[in-house]
């Protein structure tokens, strides 16, 4: 491995195809040191780093010199021909300077990927992560105190020395924003004017993370908003990129917000130059270890981690066996299927009838022991201050050119859990208004419309969304499950909450495995339990007229999942039986709800 983190941008091109075939081993991926979780004062420019997020917006192509002719200043000799692939400034000396007419420069195109870290990431996993999928600091200094960097690269932000400009130029996207300065040129520094917290742009504003400007040179079309990316590149903090200090002429002041935003000072948001990329399925960091028991052990299997899992959810759900069920449905649930027409897999859950004035932290509480088993979600109260002034959806800022993120931006396989509980009496603004469409749409589509101002897109997503009421919720749901309180452990339910919170404790990293190998799992239906679907469905239509292809969908979809759960690879007739049963029981449990609190699912 040392070889690719002794690299210079110059050697890494020399020896491309042998660094990316020694960068296909894990092993030696894991070993490059991760900046979501060191300092960068630790780092020098052109480090080879990684970064691990979301893309949340993707910048204009940039045209860049892939290389250039150097020249002697003084004599005006030909000394080299300089690589500029994988570095945002130009490599030269005092006494050089670009001859900007040679024959033998090329240009090239790079795009943008503004990634930030994965919204909504718990701190159980981003302690697991920190800890065993990052070198340790002491290594990560080792390593990098290896690293012979060439002299004519100018120091790092870390150093106290004046930037002169003169000798490193600075390519940006357009030849607008080219910051090279002549001897008569009138100059001046713009002043800052966009907060760090509209720079680093997070999705959940109350759970910032990090943001780093990835730049990619090719498969430009492989890459999607909202993609979570494992990224080893080379780190760019020279400070000559910072927007903030960039010299220009009185014609710029206009377009100063959009340089800014463009070029965010690089201590606070690193570029890095990526040389290899993965896709991450998922955000789950136990399963790139071994350092969770083994699924031979019976205790560990699928089938005894969902029994272990069903226990405690019933007593957290007030002793309710149909609604751990049902919960447990929703926690391994994901889109598996989207077509024109349709979306096959969504789970949305409204949990009703949760009793009222008996504890009143009940459900943070219960989200408390969500967040626990899942690597990535969000709790948000419905209140109406939440509704009316926070950014649901993601919003084209043209005064910046920036994406400016929403609440609903987030990875797939976030669960977001709304609390309707937190609803109170008042006025509901247009924006709050918006706020609860979105929700919707999200909830029956599984689509998110992005506002470019001037038009909509519709962007899919897979967020997993449970809504926590006491009555009939004012959103939709894919399956709405009253709660059936056992009388006995209404009063007791605080106390149940903290026995749960420690029975879970010693299975906790099994379960967490288990629920995301459950959404990655492979599921198979015969051509032969076709037929028994068929022919059920027919004696279904027989004794219910109002029996549709909405009903079958969900039966569909629940023996699925059910089969999942208990770690079955292929369809089977006792999973189908299962889930008529339940939802022939939920849809009675709905029936006998006062109307008021009756829902249209």
């Amino acid at each position: 491995m040392d070889p690719i983190l002794n690299s210079t941008p110059e050697n890494f091109l020399e020896n491309e195809t042998n660094f990316r075939k020694i960068l296909e081993d894990h092993v030696n991926w894991k070993q490059v040191p991760i900046i979501n979780h060191i300092c960068l004062d630790n780092l020098k420019d052109t480090s080879i780093v990684r970064f691990r997020g979301m893309i949340q917006d993707m910048l204009d192509p940039e045209i860049y010199l892939q290389k250039y002719e150097v020249n002697s200043r003084d004599s005006g000799d030909k000394i080299r021909i300089q690589q500029g692939k994988y570095r945002d400034c130009l490599v030269i000396s005092p006494e050089e300077c670009v001859n900007h007419d040679s024959a033998d420069n090329a240009h090239g195109e790079r795009r943008t990927l503004f990634v930030v870290s994965i919204p909504g990431f718990n701190n159980w996993a981003l302690d697991i992560e920190k800890k065993h999928l990052c070198p340790s600091i002491e290594n990560q200094k080792d390593i990098l105190n290896k690293i012979d960097y060439p002299q004519s690269v100018k120091r790092p932000c870390s150093d106290e020395q004046s930037m002169d400009l003169d000798t490193v130029i600075t390519e940006t996207t357009s030849t607008t924003h080219k910051r090279i300065k002549s001897d008569n040129e009138a100059t001046s520094t713009t002043s800052s004017s966009l907060s760090f917290q509209y720079l680093l742009n997070s999705p959940i504003s109350e759970r910032p993370g990090k943001a780093c400007m990835v730049k990619i040179y090719s498969e430009f079309e492989k890459y999607t908003l909202n993609t979570v990316v494992d990224v080893i590149g080379f780190l760019s903090v020279d400070p000559a990129l910072d927007g903030t200090t960039m010299e220009c002429d009185e014609n710029d002041f206009e377009d100063i917000n959009e340089i800014q935003a463009s070029n965010p000072p690089p201590s606070l948001i690193p570029r890095i130059h990526a040389i290899a990329i993965r896709k991450l399925e998922h955000s789950n960091p136990l399963l790139d270890l071994s350092i969770i028991s083994t699924t031979d052990d019976e205790s560990c299997s699928m089938g005894s981690l969902y029994k272990d899992l069903k226990l405690v959810l019933t007593q957290c759900l007030f002793g309710d066996v149909l609604s751990a069920e049902y919960l447990i449905c929703h926690l391994i649930s994901t889109v598996y299927v989207r077509t024109d027409f349709e979306t096959l897999g969504q789970f949305s859950l409204n949990i009703c009838n949760i009793p009222g004035g008996v504890y009143k932290k009940y459900t943070e509480e219960l989200y408390e022991i969500i967040e626990s088993i899942l690597p990535t979600s969000h709790y948000l109260p419905m209140t109406l201050d939440n509704l009316n002034t926070k950014q649901f959806i993601p919003t084209k800022d043209y005064t910046t050119n920036k994406l400016t993120s929403g609440l609903l931006q987030l990875a797939p396989h976030t669960h977001l859990v709304l609390d309707e509980t937190q609803l109170q009496p008042g006025k509901l603004e247009s924006s709050g208004i918006s706020a609860v469409q979105s929700l919707a749409s999200l909830i029956k589509n599984q689509q998110i419309k992005y506002d470019f101002k001037f038009y909509e897109l519709n962007f899919n997503t897979d967020i997993p969304v449970i809504i926590l009421s006491e009555g009939r919720s004012m959103l939709p749901s894919n399956f709405q499950v009253p709660l059936s309180p056992d009388s006995e452990t209404v009063s007791l339910i605080e106390e149940t909450l903290k026995a749960a919170k420690h029975y879970l404790q010693p299975k906790l990293n099994n379960i967490r495995t288990y629920l995301t190998r459950a959404k990655l799992f492979k599921f198979n239906l015969n051509p032969d339990d076709s037929q028994l679907i068929e022919n059920d469905f027919v004696e279904m239509r027989k004794s219910n007229p109002k029996t549709d292809a909405e009903v079958l969908h969900k039966h569909l979809v629940l023996s699925r999942l059910l089969g999942i759960a208990g770690g079955n690879e292929f369809f089977n007739k006792d999973c189908w039986q299962k889930a008529k049963e339940m939802e022939k029981e939920r849809v009675d449990r709905i029936n006998k709800l006062p109307k008021s609190r009756s829902s249209l699912n």
